[in-house]
């Protein structure tokens, strides 16, 4: 696992108090990576991420579910408006919680959805509330991701699945030039730690949790942050971020230190799907 030490609750607060809207210019609703199979549009590419880890954790019509870094509000709001589901999200940014909150009643789901500013790790919700838990690059800005798990344990029906995608620690990090990539994509991004595929893998079990499903998405997914990269380059989006403050600077430029970090696969983006044992009672 790479840590970054500096990185406080606070900062990354700021970061979204102040970079939800940078986040919305260069990418849209969906604050996540972009999924490609062929040539799809940055918009196409996005939802079929989520529509892919819908499909995975086998969401189903009705369901509950946390969205735990629900960001805008996007993965929210497409699954309280296609599946019927009752969603309650998550976030740690007022603006990003008032932002989700008019989208989805403009949206026309305001009474199957609810936006909470709160942090998910001191998060405290009845045991049983939910079929499922999903969170969408979250986990990468949680201090004690062990302990997260184990909240998501009780948190779950039995039987229910919590469904992640998380920036991951990558491959040959015993050399100091990768590690350094790592870590400055943390700084850059407001990450404590990044961990890998296995720390996710033993977080989980360790909570009960049995693992379905790993997926390695690195290489369908860093075409993300070409993207991202051109359009600010063709913006005036860095000169905006300048007037507001040095840290969402740095945030822009990193972006082509983690399109770097998953090229040379020192950075991995996952998806990983887990089950709680017990026979949902529906």
């Amino acid at each position: 696992m790479i840590s970054c030490s500096h990185v406080t609750k606070q900062s990354i607060r700021s970061h979204y108090e102040l970079s939800t809207l940078f986040y919305w210019l260069l990418w849209g609703r969906h604050i996540h990576h972009g999924l490609w199979h062929a040539d799809e549009s940055p918009e196409v590419a996005a939802q079929q991420l989520t529509d892919t880890v819908c499909e995975l954790a086998q969401i189903a019509p009705g369901h509950k579910v946390l969205d735990v870094g629900c960001g805008m509000g996007g993965s929210s709001i497409h699954l309280a408006q296609t599946l019927g589901c009752s969603v309650t999200g998550v976030t740690l940014s007022r603006v990003q919680q008032g932002w989700a909150s008019t989208a989805a009643r403009l949206g026309g789901v305001g009474r199957q959805t609810k936006f909470l500013r709160q942090d998910a790790e001191q998060l405290r919700l009845p045991d049983g509330s939910f079929d499922r838990v999903w969170s969408i690059e979250c986990t990468e800005h949680l201090f004690d991701k062990g302990t997260f798990f184990q909240s998501v344990a009780r948190w779950l029906k039995p039987g229910g699945r919590v469904s992640i995608c998380a920036w991951l620690a990558g491959d040959g990090l015993e050399q100091p030039s990768r590690e350094q990539l790592v870590y400055d994509v943390c700084e850059g991004f407001v990450c404590p730690s990044l961990g890998s595929f296995d720390d996710y893998r033993g977080w989980m079990e360790e909570a009960g949790l049995e693992v379905e499903v790993t997926r390695d998405w690195t290489d369908q997914v860093a075409r993300t942050w070409e993207i991202c990269r051109d359009r600010v380059a063709r913006s005036r989006v860095r000169w905006l971020a300048r007037a507001v403050d040095r840290e969402t600077v740095l945030f822009l430029d990193r972006f082509d230190t983690i399109l770097e970090a998953y090229r040379t696969h020192a950075m991995r983006y996952g998806c990983l799907v887990a089950r709680k044992p017990g026979v949902a009672c529906e």
